[in-house]
């Protein structure tokens, strides 16, 4: 007995068209509820980041496989400059931000892509910018953190056949990610103290 089914990048055709065609006609069941926590160690710029259940068309999936750590810290060079005791070399947060939005503009185009039948031989995404840390150290007013960020840069390396560039510009920028850094988001940031922590129970 042969298997007809059609897998492209990885997915299974028919079965992505069938959620696809479910997606449009129950959207409330696909949407998504996401989240993450980072706790602080003990040492300025170190946090421990926790990533694990998420919530699915209103329902929340929580499995042990999903608890996801990643401890967060700076640059070696930076921190032994600043001052820092015993400094160590960990991820920093913006250059996690970086990685995420390279890795979901490869999601955006690579999902699309199967979708459309077109086949990736190569695909790698580069995402840079230059970084002014005034703001962070109070150099400089709050008022002046759009100017923190400049040349903000996303190259898409891609190889294959029917590659179209104006198909592969929509596709990244369907990405998750990329919606989420390049428009404005409206973060309802809320301050929280022990006692009115304790008055929550």
């Amino acid at each position: 007995m042969t298997d007809d089914r059609q897998t492209i990048h990885g997915i299974d055709l028919e079965t992505l068209e069938g959620f696809a065609e479910h997606a449009a006609e129950n959207p409330g069941a696909v949407q998504l509820g996401l989240g993450a926590s980072a706790t602080y160690e003990g040492t300025a710029a170190h946090s421990l980041a926790k990533i694990d259940s998420y919530d699915l068309g209103g329902e929340t999936i929580a499995r042990e496989t999903r608890e996801y750590t990643v401890p967060y810290g700076a640059w070696k060079e930076v921190l032994d400059a600043g001052g820092w005791v015993g400094a160590t070399d960990r991820i920093e947060p913006i250059e996690a931000a970086l990685s995420a939005l390279a890795a979901c503009i490869n999601v955006g185009i690579t999902i699309n892509a199967a979708a459309n039948g077109v086949d990736i031989d190569h695909l790698r995404t580069r995402v840079r910018t230059d970084f002014d840390p005034a703001v962070l150290f109070s150099l400089a007013e709050l008022k002046e953190a759009d100017s923190v960020y400049e040349n903000l840069t996303a190259e898409v390396e891609i190889d294959g056949e029917d590659i179209d560039d104006d198909l592969i510009d929509e596709w990244a920028r369907r990405a998750p990610v990329y919606t989420l850094l390049s428009l404005a988001q409206d973060i309802q940031l809320s301050i929280k103290t022990p006692a009115e922590a304790a008055g929550d129970n």
